[in-house]
């Protein structure tokens, strides 16, 4: 129950960040996108770990800063 309630936090926070930016760039999109992501990813594969959910928010910033176009 533990890990379901922070993806779930995760997933609030993202969607409340994005929501209140109406004038964002296309990298900027990109990177918070990633962000969440990458912390959902890397909260699930190291069960619920903080530094695993860090490191994937992290990872998924950069990646989605630099995929977008």
């Amino acid at each position: 129950m533990k890990k379901s309630a922070g993806a779930i936090c995760l997933i609030v926070l993202a969607a409340s960040l994005l929501s209140g930016c109406a004038n964002l760039t296309r990298k900027d999109a990109g990177m918070l996108g990633g962000a969440a992501v990458g912390g959902l990813a890397g909260n699930a594969l190291t069960g619920g770990s903080t530094l695993g959910t860090v490191a994937g928010a992290a990872g998924g910033a950069y990646l989605g800063r630099h995929i977008v176009k």
